[in-house]
């Protein structure tokens, strides 16, 4: 291993201070790659006609102004929004009407060179557990300077991502912990002197997933992991899986090491995810591209972003199904970029990737039981100028209690019905940004609806299906700015789309704004809200229309719901959560690129006359990503999955000490970053 880092690509390019590190380790520099839709899928409104302002629609000379970068100053003034903003001591204005567990006042924003965790007046946070934490029977307390792939296998993975606290007792006092590991850093993890196969396999062995047991003594209590518990699991890059649905058996996903097309090794790149009304757990492979060998020259293979340049971990030299250009696993990449399933209540279960629910770059995957029973999932894209998409099931939920009716269930993301969103602006003069929306099939009753596509190649090659499919209006689905989480509301029933940022919308030879993606150059990301026509999320009708368009409040083309009063300042939107008001949580990834601060967890109104209204719970540490929020206000309990903490350091240059602040190894203990699930708790 070499500790000093190669001149990466998107060093120079990334906007203020976001980590050209995390471009690298997490998508492969995909900002400095070539689009992957180059699909003809315009959007129809102009810019002109397409920006919104903090309280209502521009005309059009502060429309074009927007799109061309102005920052004309918003009605809001400094001393308004310092009034909402807190100190993390708890001097923000207290919001009226909130569930008592998790009444708080707003903490300012922290600056991006903070390494701590900030927390409102009146709560604390602990760590449940961390990166290297053995969790099996056998394994061994975590050694930074002599980690070995079996250790890892056995111990708790690395850049923990989606995360649920699933309690299975009456008391409260028992849960399971579920928690994806998106991608390593090996430069932070590894000391130079390591050998680079030995890291390489250490690094497999830190993807995928981990099932965690927890334990408290009552209600309200720290909740701490049990070590060796009977259900708990790790789940690596040598894990088998079972391919299910109409594309299992495929010639597709057929290879050297699976001529069966059955049979995968591993999931990875596993990004956020969604827990199943059936108690099992979905989970999006996401950047899987990154990690292969490939010419890049087919469509198939451009569509997906593999390319030459990729392969910077140098996998394929390891292992041979990582090299794409051989005949032999040509097909090893259709193998990932699916929705898996995982049990668990059952360690022994063979988790799933599910070919019915379509292969991209899967944010994640968040299901509700429709009115007439069916499991319906929805799902974005992540990439710039790509889709959202939503998967109804062919069988029906079986609510009855028992074992029976859950292993029926277990079979719901086998079959079904797969579609593509496309989102029509209604104008402007409304005052709102809004419209209609049409579900376009892709597949229905295992049948391929898409023109020259069979059911299989609509199925492995679902980016391509969707560029070429056409909706009743005569047009394709549209072209959004990175989908990331796409979750219903479970208790009013709306669907929530996160567009995380797209910094070339607008620009030459790419979709201009529309009203469902406003902003040229769109560095701050927006969320939109969608209804199902009479509630049904069967249906292929929905109208829509924008909650957030993030930001600094004080510049131009930022909209907080109509909310009128200050709000705190919010970038780059990513995963999502509900509480049992209905209310929203947002995940950021990018606040340092785009305001300068720390990632942080923001609560957000969703009805009533706050509407709109935005305040900041809490920050993560430097260069750190806040991921996985679990809110349990009724239990006075939020948690959240810390990570990539002091992303841009290395070994011998740690930049962050989270959480345990040992400020040099000694005696096994690590002195850099641990990714880190917390629980931030009420106390007093």
């Amino acid at each position: 291993m070499n500790s000093e880092r190669p001149m990466l690509p998107m060093a120079g390019i990334t906007h203020a201070n976001r980590s050209a590190v995390t471009c690298h380790l997490r998508c492969g520099d995909a900002c400095s790659q070539t689009i992957p839709n180059t699909s003809d899928n315009e959007t129809f409104a102009s810019i002109a006609t397409a920006a919104l302002s903090r309280r209502s629609v521009l005309g059009a000379a502060g429309a074009l102004a927007l799109a061309f970068g102005a920052t004309t100053a918003g009605a809001d003034d400094a001393a308004a929004l310092d009034a909402q903003r807190g100190d993390g001591k708890g001097s923000g204005k207290k919001r009226p009407g909130r569930v008592s567990g998790l009444d708080f006042m707003g903490i300012a924003p922290v600056a991006a060179t903070v390494d701590r965790l900030t927390v409102p007046g009146g709560f604390e946070y602990h760590p449940i557990i961390r990166w290297g934490d053995p969790i099996l029977k056998g394994a061994p307390v975590f050694d930074p300077e002599h980690q070995t792939p079996a250790a890892q296998a056995m111990q708790f993975g690395y850049n923990n991502d989606y995360t649920d606290i699933i309690v299975t007792d009456k008391k409260g006092t028992q849960a399971l912990l579920v928690c994806n590991h998106e991608y390593t850093n090996e430069n932070i993890m590894f000391p130079p002197t390591m050998d680079k196969a030995e890291a390489i396999k250490v690094a497999w062995a830190a993807h995928g997933l981990s099932i965690v047991e927890l334990t408290r003594p009552r209600a309200g209590e720290r909740w701490s992991y049990r070590r060796a518990g009977r259900l708990n699991r790790r789940i690596t890059l040598d894990t088998p899986f079972v391919v299910d649905g109409p594309a299992a058996g495929s010639t597709l996903l057929c290879t050297k090491e699976d001529p069966t097309g059955r049979l995968v090794r591993g999931t990875m790149n596993n990004c956020s995810g969604g827990t199943t009304p059936w108690g099992t757990v979905v989970s999006g492979e996401e950047n899987f591209n990154q990690y292969f060998k490939a010419e890049g020259t087919s469509k198939e293979e451009k569509r997906y972003g593999l390319a030459p340049t990729q392969d910077t971990r140098g996998w394929a030299e390891v292992d041979p199904r990582w090299d794409a250009r051989t005949a032999e696993f040509k097909n090893e990449p259709n193998r990932f970029g699916w929705i898996v399933e995982v049990d668990p209540m059952d360690p022994r279960s063979t988790p799933v990737k599910h070919t019915a629910m379509g292969r991209f770059k899967h944010e994640g995957a968040n299901i509700v039981i429709a009115d007439d029973g069916h499991a319906v999932a929805y799902m974005g894209d992540d990439e710039k100028f790509d889709y959202v998409y939503k998967f109804v099931s062919k069988r029906r939920y079986d609510s009855r209690p028992g074992e029976a009716a859950r292993k029926r269930n277990l079979h719901l993301l086998s079959e079904g019905d797969l579609y593509v969103a496309q989102f029509t602006g209604d104008g402007l003069e409304d005052g709102v940004s809004d419209g209609s929306g049409e579900w376009i099939p892709l597949t229905k009753d295992g049948r391929s609806m898409v023109k020259g596509f069979t059911l299989e190649q609509v199925l492995v090659y679902t980016r391509l299906a969707a560029d070429a499919a056409v909706g009743s209006n005569g047009k394709g689905p549209t072209k959004m700015d990175r989908p990331e989480d796409v979750q219903p509301n479970t208790i009013t029933g709306r669907i929530y789309v996160v567009c995380t940022n797209n910094s070339d919308r607008g620009k030459e030879g790419k979709a201009g704004p529309d009203e469902a993606n406003p902003r040229a150059l769109n560095k701050d990301g927006h969320v939109v809200e969608i209804t199902e026509v009479g509630g049904h999320h069967t249906g292929t009708k929905f109208s829509w229309n924008l909650v957030l368009v993030c930001g600094d409040p004080k510049t131009a083309g930022t909209y907080f719901g109509g909310y009128q009063g200050p709000v705190a300042p919010i970038s780059c939107p990513d995963n999502v959560a509900f509480d049992s008001r209905g209310d929203m949580w947002l995940a950021t990834d990018g606040m340092p690129s785009s305001l300068k601060y720390d990632d942080g967890l923001f609560h957000v109104e969703l009805s009533g006359p706050d509407r709109g209204r935005v305040t900041q719970f809490l920050a993560v540490p430097t260069e750190a990503e806040t991921c996985g929020p679990v809110v349990h206000d009724r239990d006075g309990s939020v948690f959240v999955a810390v990570q990539h903490p002091g992303e841009d350091g290395t070994w011998a240059d740690q930049h962050s000490h989270f959480p345990d602040y040992v400020k040099q190894s000694m005696g096994g203990r690590f002195a850099g970053p641990r990714p880190t699930i917390v629980q931030v708790r009420r106390i007093g």
